[in-house]
């Protein structure tokens, strides 16, 4: 009977469970969800359009640039801040850093472009570490008032928060689709400040739905507390003594990498000279379409870290393929299958991010649990700094040469990873 429960409870863990005196635990996850699909739709959709858009003398690639940078700087201090200020206050103040990039976006100057990044970078160091704080939180908790089995739940939680992440993708570039217009060679956009003006509603919008976040009660958890700058350093950095963190970091950086490569290079180089700047927005939404179906796949089948080990074992193959049939294979193609192709390898490579982000997350809730604030700062530090190097570099080397890095960097993180599993399992620290 016990068996039976915990088959049940992994197979719907979001929709039992009410703490006494509040909202559920699973609501919450709803709320999260829903309001990075509001900030994000817009945030997603803006910042592919960066390196197209903003062109001269590099304004978007450079603001980007920033962003990644900036928030890389900031997130080796983030988790103090959201112990200190809480989760939910945290994902609050970081939604302003997204408004502030859509405004500036408005009149994009390099007075106003490279403050609001900077600005972001921060913001964004801290709504990741609280997002993931509140998620992991409200998961775990999730579990134990209902006794299902904890891997499971993390997995289904991170699985609807990722899918509806995802799905931001879909929306926001079906609206760029729909607002902008341009000829592909060389021809003037038209309708971006109307587009800019819609996705500052949407940050307004996904604000107001994190003001309405319950508190999570992290000190009834054993939040720690820092009395000293030095005892605050030790929690920063205790992951990295972990041999577990320093094999996942490799994967941590590869997410970062492959996210970067779709933003700055892949709507860049291999969808505008086919299907111009107000295609990118349909190759992004299908990229994100296919983003969304793994996310809740991966989400529904993520039970520890095995069945991890076999969901990013199919991701990594997928986008392997696509970066050998890149280097190897493919040249822009007019017509209806050279319009196809990129589309196809947007769907490709949705899948591999999909799989990335539902099974890091659920993975570091997993493993990190009791540091998982200094666990989740680890997480956007490796991948934030990846994604900055990414937009750095994309301006001054070859499509063949970016193919070359991202292919390296795909093996390193995943030869890594599986290393990793051999570790957990013969150690046995992950509960079942």
């Amino acid at each position: 009977m016990d068996a039976h429960h915990d088959e049940e409870a992994a197979a719907s863990p979001l929709i039992a469970g009410k703490p006494a005196g509040g909202r559920s635990h699973a609501a919450d996850a709803h709320v999260l969800s829903a309001a990075f699909l509001f900030v994000f739709s817009a945030y997603s959709a803006a910042q592919n359009l960066q390196t197209s858009v903003n062109t001269e003398g590099g304004l978007g690639t450079v603001s980007m640039g920033i962003v990644y940078t900036s928030l890389t700087i900031f997130s080796v201090a983030a988790s103090p801040v959201v112990t200190r200020v809480g989760p939910k206050r945290a994902l609050v103040v970081g939604s302003s850093g997204y408004a502030i990039f859509i405004l500036a976006n408005l009149v994009p100057t390099w007075y106003t472009m490279v403050p609001a990044s900077l600005y972001l970078g921060f913001t964004a160091s801290i709504i990741w570490v609280g997002q993931g704080t509140y998620l992991t939180s409200a998961a775990l908790s999730h579990a134990r008032e209902n006794n299902f089995p904890e891997g499971p739940t993390l997995g289904s939680f991170n699985g609807e928060f990722w899918g509806m992440f995802a799905s931001t993708q879909v929306i926001g570039n079906l609206i760029s689709l729909a607002l902008l217009r341009n000829g592909k060679d060389g021809g003037s956009v038209t309708g971006k400040n109307l587009l800019f003006a819609v996705f500052l509603g949407f940050m307004i919008v996904g604000i107001v739905l994190m003001c309405l976040l319950s508190k999570r009660d992290e000190k009834r958890d054993n939040a720690p507390t820092h009395s000293s700058f030095g005892a605050m350093l030790k929690y920063i950095v205790a992951p990295l003594k972990d041999r577990r963190m320093l094999l996942t970091i490799p994967l941590i950086a590869y997410s970062g990498l492959q996210q970067a490569f779709v933003w700055a290079v892949f709507t860049k180089s291999i969808v505008t000279p086919v299907l111009g700047i107000s295609g990118v927005g349909g190759a992004m939404a299908i990229y994100g379409a296919a983003d969304v179906v793994c996310s809740l796949v991966a989400g529904r089948l993520t039970s520890g870290l095995r069945s991890a080990a076999f969901i990013v074992s199919v991701g990594a193959i997928l986008q392997a393929v696509v970066l050998f049939w890149l280097l190897l294979f493919y040249s822009p193609t007019a017509g209806l299958l050279g319009a196809a192709i990129p589309l196809f390898i947007g769907a490709l490579w949705g899948v591999g991010d999909g799989v990335l982000n539902t099974q890091l997350s659920a993975l570091l809730g997993l493993l990190f649990e009791d540091v998982k604030e200094a666990a989740f700062a680890q997480l956007k530090v490796w991948q934030s700094g990846a994604i900055a190097v990414i937009f750095f570099l994309s301006p001054s080397i070859t499509l063949q040469a970016m193919l070359i890095l991202m292919t390296t960097g795909l093996f390193i993180s995943f030869g890594s990873f599986l290393f990793l599993t051999l570790v957990v399992e013969k150690s046995s620290t992950v509960r079942p």
